[in-house]
């Protein structure tokens, strides 16, 4: 059975599925992230962000009237459970290769800071090799919001992840198809898949500052639910108000 069939078989555009699916398709559109004949190389790390790109972005090459070849990388680090065979199998359904690098740690000190830059590394050397334009990350509207407020709260300035992001003239591209999705979101659309069950939990991340940001930005976002796409609009407005106080 071929991969289109295996998916229509099972799966229908209706509620969470197709939100999910229209709300990346409208990033995706907005910001040009995926065009006529790209190779695009997927992160995926076998968390439940990961998992739910790959299926919307088979989902779309379905669907979606032009050509676009997809691959999928993954990094294994010696403190996260290596899941690398559960996921080949599982892309091996779709026709899809898996390829493993890993992350040489000799004598480096472990921060989530350290292991991001060598990924990305990771992911700009393949993707160079495979002449892919394009690194398509997992990363949603709440990782953007969180990277707004750990930029300003512990680096003094404002800068974010954004959705679409340029490197080397133009040549590459990290695109972030789940920029206008809440975690929240992905999480009911995940319910709707046979996704393995993995354990990529990540034992720096408990004590990290994106951890703090998140739980901080749960407790304001209970209280007033649309403060994270407040933020995130932020990113588009060109405007800067400056109030001064006047003694």
């Amino acid at each position: 059975m071929n991969p289109s069939s295996l998916y229509e078989q099972s799966h229908k555009l209706r509620g969470i599925v197709k939100y999910v699916y229209k709300k990346t398709g409208q990033a995706i559109f907005d910001y040009q992230m995926i065009e006529e004949n790209d190779r695009v190389l997927l992160g995926l790390s076998g968390g439940v962000d990961s998992f739910s790109l790959l299926q919307v972005l088979l989902m779309r090459r379905i669907k979606i009237p032009y050509h676009f070849e997809l691959f999928a990388v993954y990094v294994r680090v010696p403190w996260i459970k290596d899941e690398s065979k559960i996921l080949a199998s599982y892309l091996k359904q779709y026709g899809i290769e898996l390829i493993i690098k890993d992350i040489d740690i000799a004598g480096e000190e472990i921060t989530c800071f350290w292991c991001s830059w060598n990924r990305r590394k990771i992911f700009f050397e393949l993707a160079d090799e495979l002449s892919c334009r394009k690194i398509a990350l997992g990363h949603n509207l709440d990782d953007i919001v969180e990277s707004i407020l750990m930029n300003l709260y512990f680096h003094g300035e404002i800068s974010a992840l954004v959705p679409k992001q340029s490197f080397f003239g133009g040549k590459l591209f990290i695109i972030r198809p789940f920029a206008y999705v809440e975690k929240k979101d992905i999480l009911r659309f995940a319910k709707s898949f046979a996704f393995p069950p993995l354990e990529a939990f990540c034992p720096y991340a408990k004590n990290s500052q994106r951890q703090a940001v998140k739980e901080q930005l749960a407790s304001l976002a209970s209280r007033f639910p649309h403060i994270k796409k407040n933020i995130f609009r932020a990113l588009s407005r060109k405007k800067l108000k400056v109030n001064y106080l006047l003694s």
